[in-house]
């Protein structure tokens, strides 16, 4: 089955929610994994696409999100600050220009971003663009379209809103807002030009059978940029004493992940430090094809050096142009 399935997406084909299932109850894991292996290979050559991003406002959020450190409905130790000012947000894109990687992306808590925000925002965004060559992203929520207008004409080129979770899922993790308006959101920003980023977090307690209907959504929304964070549980919010995945449990998704959406950059994000060298190696192998690097949003990232140095020894090029359809 694995033999078969693999060829009809090297052929152009893609498979369906059963499909899926079958390849995650298969037994032969190497074969999954090395399946896996050919059809990212197949469609992405060896190119790598490196992001990198800051936490521009941090905490109060209005949103109960069980898994993040920033909701205001929880107690947890993270640093409470408003909007950072421009200075700080340049001097963080230039650097991390000059250390080769190709994208930066302003992060910010809460539902949305205000409109006076959004003015100070988007003039950081053109000061970044003068400063140096680095290509902007943006993850501020549920914006309006004037708000993404705004945004876009500033010179961001892609916009992340994860939907976090199979749509079956989303709400027993989430009250406060529903998937509808993310993919609402993700459709509008598409609309107006962005590249899209989207994806979610695994090890929240969902099944196998929903961490492949997130998969599936994402492929109909035909997402080219899938952010696959590994949770991190964080005391003081709900999800505090979950257990985490086992290696094959996390390596078994990346494999699906591949199989369901074979031209999408798979990206290492949130909570790849839980993972052994050995782990990342082998997720490389399978079907990792993008990071983020430097320091991430609540919890410290690693060394873009090192990062780097591990990419090209997986035999990925940190050189080519990586931008996704629009």
């Amino acid at each position: 089955m694995i033999e078969r399935l693999k060829q009809h997406v090297l052929a152009g084909g893609m498979i369906d929610e059963e499909q899926a299932k079958g390849l995650a109850a298969a037994l032969d894991k190497e074969a999954l994994y090395e399946a896996a292996h050919q059809i990212t290979r197949h469609f992405m050559g060896d190119k790598f696409d490196t992001c990198s991003i800051i936490n521009a406002k941090s905490g109060n959020c209005s949103e109960d999100c069980k898994w993040c450190a920033q909701s205001g409905h929880y107690k947890t130790n993270v640093t409470l600050y408003p909007l950072l000012p421009a200075e700080e947000c340049i001097r963080h894109a230039t650097y991390n220009y000059k250390q080769g990687i190709g994208r930066f992306a302003l992060v910010t808590s809460g539902k949305k971003v205000s409109d006076r925000d959004m003015v100070e925002i988007t003039e950081t965004v053109r000061s970044i663009k003068q400063a140096c060559g680095i290509k902007c992203c943006a993850s501020m929520g549920l914006l309006s379209r004037e708000q993404l207008q705004a945004l876009y004409d500033s010179g961001t080129e892609n916009y992340h809103c994860n939907i976090e979770t199979a749509p079956s899922y989303f709400h027993t993790l989430c009250t406060t807002h529903t998937i509808e308006q993310k993919l609402q959101t993700i459709r509008q920003a598409r609309e107006i030009g962005f590249r899209i980023c989207s994806g979610g977090i695994i090890g929240m307690g969902e099944t196998v059978k929903q961490r492949i209907e997130m998969a599936m959504l994402l492929q109909r929304e035909g997402i080219l940029s899938i952010p696959l964070n590994l949770l991190q549980p964080i005391p003081g919010t709900p999800l505090e004493k979950t257990q985490p995945l086992t290696d094959e449990e996390f390596l078994t998704t990346i494999a699906l992940f591949r199989f369901i959406n074979p031209k999408a950059y798979l990206r290492f994000s949130g909570g790849r430090a839980r993972l052994s060298e050995a782990v990342q190696r082998k997720a490389l192998y399978i079907g990792i094809n993008s990071a983020i690097i430097g320091d991430l949003l609540t919890t410290i990232g690693s060394r873009v050096a090192d990062d780097k140095a591990l990419f090209v020894s997986e035999g990925y090029s940190l050189t080519e142009n990586t931008d996704w359809e629009r």
